[in-house]
């Protein structure tokens, strides 16, 4: 089930163009959401996140690197995003790393983004954590 998911999936050459490579990540986003059905049965998501939110975690992980207009850095970013489907679609991940990786970071990101992170805290709490790494 995991191979036919992928079966299309393989590493392209370099892209000769922007153009081009702007292509191959849209055709790459097409194809991890194609692949989410299948994710969400294998790691028995469905309790924890919709198939939407998924789409959405995707979607803004591709968004990050919106500012790169290299074709080279495109395809390695790229090669990067496949082979990261590739792990989670043939089971290379155990469910807690979905869940880490898609699920709470991302709403720890959306959290960070509107400032919610700190909201209530003490100051000590704040210096504390601004001081420490992790």
């Amino acid at each position: 089930m995991a191979s036919t998911a992928l079966r299309n999936v393989k590493v392209p050459p370099n892209s000769a163009s922007l153009e081009e490579a702007r292509h191959r990540v849209f055709e790459f986003f097409r194809e991890a959401c194609r692949s989410l059905p299948t994710v969400m049965d294998i790691y028995n998501l469905y309790d924890v996140v919709t198939v939407s939110d998924l789409r959405s975690s995707i979607s803004s992980q591709i968004r990050k690197n919106t500012h790169v207009t290299d074709p080279k850095v495109i395809d390695m970013l790229l090669f990067k995003g496949m082979e990261e489907l590739r792990n989670v679609v043939e089971h290379s991940k155990q469910r807690h790393h979905i869940i880490g990786q898609y699920v709470v970071g991302r709403r720890a990101f959306e959290q960070e983004e509107l400032g919610i992170k700190n909201q209530g805290t003490s100051t000590f709490l704040k210096n504390f954590y601004n001081t420490n790494y992790f």
